[in-house]
């Protein structure tokens, strides 16, 4: 099999934000995804839990708004003829994970597809608070994550991506989403200890 060589890109070391004008957005950190018994376990989205918290606990600090996105199925979703049944409406699969519960100030997106914008009010509610940085974390990275992200770039907002808040199924599929990112959407790649909130 020939092998393909990913293309380089930059990672910023200083990524300063307006607290103001900046939003998190935490995708998918559900049961059905992350916990090994989950439907669609990704093996390396626990790992990305600390970076998380970590960005998380930042944001509260500095009054970042923080959403959570859900993937929220009807159980004859015809998503499930290409991945199987999974977080389906009201089940634990599709409850976030204990280690990142949203608090009672954060704000649930229950989504129906990968874009965290198509079919929700996330669009809406982040032009209310004057939001125009949104910082992405979760998982799948090549899934929801990249199609969240194309979805704000073309809406306007600047992307930012903490490669060590992202996971894939594979090593491969995490390093084409932070390319297409950076290359397509002219988002921002960095990791968590870079980012600062003003």
């Amino acid at each position: 099999m020939k092998s393909v060589e990913i293309p380089e890109f930059k990672v910023s070391e200083k990524v300063m934000l307006p607290a103001k004008e900046t939003a998190i957005i935490v995708v998918d950190m559900q049961n059905d995804f992350v916990d090994p018994n989950g439907k669609l376990t990704v093996p390396t989205a626990r790992e990305t839990i600390p970076a998380i918290k970590k960005l998380l606990d930042k944001a509260r600090n500095a009054n970042v708004k923080i959403f959570y996105t859900q993937d929220w199925h009807r159980k004859d979703d015809i998503e499930f003829s290409i991945w199987g049944e999974h977080a389906v409406e009201g089940t634990w699969g599709a409850e976030i994970i204990d280690d990142l519960k949203p608090r009672d100030e954060d704000i649930l997106i229950k989504k129906l597809r990968y874009d965290a914008f198509f079919g929700t009010p996330l669009d809406h509610l982040l032009r209310i608070y004057g939001i125009k940085n949104v910082v992405i974390v979760g998982t799948v990275a090549n899934i929801c994550v990249l199609h969240t992200a194309g979805s704000a770039a073309l809406r306007g907002y600047k992307v930012i991506i903490p490669m060590d808040g992202i996971s894939a199924i594979t090593e491969f599929d995490l390093y084409t989403t932070l390319r297409q990112i950076d290359f397509l959407y002219k988002g921002v790649i960095t990791k968590v200890d870079y980012i600062s909130f003003s």
